[in-house]
This record gives structure tokens, sequence and C-alpha cells, in this order.
């Protein structure tokens, strides 16, 4: 199970995601609480382990803008959170090692999400960052055969259910793992991925068609 902590704002509390097993940290870009910015970001992502997916969420940033902060933080993936076409999506694709395209759940362009070329797709709640939790059945709406993350309103106490009725190929989470915004709760991160973890159907194994080698040692 892939397990990305997002709404990063600080080393510490980058490292505290790795330290408990996280696969994927996550920084934002776009206006929020939680926005950081990239040269900061730059300085985090230097001390982090080569093997942690590093990941840059914009929100209808211009693509060439998105790919220009991706590199200049020395960031691994970007997570699109905004109203991006699939011709946005792809030119981003082209130059970054893997996007993650987010779609709001009962969004009509869910059902096309195969069209938009990203490594993953991320599906949250109709307020991204609300920390509301959405009817989990929207998800059907996704085309098969795409990686997807499950996203809105994830904590320690609902990922299980979450993961046994969705089946994601991972899950994200932000406001359900803060003692206030911005900042995390080592108890809920620890909780959280530990949870995720124990969840999931079976070891994540990986397959010739990944988009990024995240996981090398499928029994960790």
């Amino acid at each position: 199970m892939f397990v990305k902590v997002c709404g990063t704002t600080s080393e510490d509390d980058a490292l505290l995601a790795v330290a408990m097993g996280a696969d994927a940290v996550g920084f934002i870009f776009a206006p929020s609480p939680r926005q950081v910015a990239p040269v900061r970001v730059r300085d985090i992502v230097r001390r982090l382990p080569p093997e942690i997916i590093t990941v840059g969420v914009f929100r209808d940033e211009h693509p060439q803008r998105v790919v220009e902060v991706v590199h200049q933080c020395g960031l691994r993936a970007a997570q699109l959170h905004g109203r991006e076409t699939a011709d946005d999506t792809a030119y981003v694709a082209s130059r970054v090692p893997l996007v993650i395209k987010a779609f709001a759940a009962g969004d009509p362009a869910l059902p096309r999400a195969a069209d938009f070329g990203a490594g993953a797709i991320l599906v949250d709640s109709p307020n991204p960052g609300s920390g509301q939790v959405f009817d989990w059945s929207l998800t059907g709406e996704a085309p098969t055969g795409v990686r997807l993350i499950l996203a809105g309103g994830l904590g320690p106490d609902n990922v299980a259910t979450a993961i046994a009725r969705v089946q994601p190929w991972g899950v994200d989470a932000v406001s359900g793992l803060e003692s206030r915004p911005g900042k995390k709760d080592p108890r809920l991160v620890r909780a959280f991925v530990a949870a995720a973890k124990a969840a999931a159907p079976r070891p994540y194994e990986g397959d010739a068609n990944a988009p990024y080698d995240w996981q090398e040692d499928p029994t960790a």
C-alpha cells in the first residue's frame, strides 16, 4: 500500500513521515494554510532518503511553471490538484518522473481519467483540503486499470475501512494527521501509516509497467 503524507511544511515533519514508514511526502505550492516556498522545499528534500517520493502539489498552475519548480526543488513527482486539462497533464508527465492527477469526487471528468496520461490518479472530496470524508462509492466512477490514490478526510480511525471498501493503490492524508494546520502529530502519523499498511490486501510487489520504483523491498 502506497502511503503519502501531504501538507508537509517543515523538515522535522518530513523526517517524521519517513521515520514512520510513509512512501511519499507532499509539499503544497498552491494557496493554502500549508503552502510552502520552493526554496524551503528544496532544502528539505535534500535531507530526505532518495527512495522517498517527494511530491509537489499544484493547483491550476501553468504547466511550464510546474516543471520548473519540480526540477528546481529536486522533487520526484508533481500532483495536479486543479482543473488541469489532459494536455496540461501530458505536458508535465513528459517532463517529470511521476504525475498524480487529482479529481474531486463526482467530477464528470473522472470516468475519463485514463486519458490524462498520469502515473496515478487521486480522488479527493469535492472540497479539497477540507478534511471531509466523501461517499467512497463515487470512486467507482474511475476507469479500471489506473492506480487510484484515495484522499479526503482520512486518518488513523478510518483508513482501514476506506481501504477495505475502495481497494485503492494508495492513500493520502493531510488534516487527519495534524495537531494544527501545517503541524503533524507524531502519534497520528504513526497510527495512520501502520493502519494503512496493515489493511493492504497483500504486500505491494510492483510490476514491469510501474511509473516509478518507489518500493524495492516488498516486505518493507
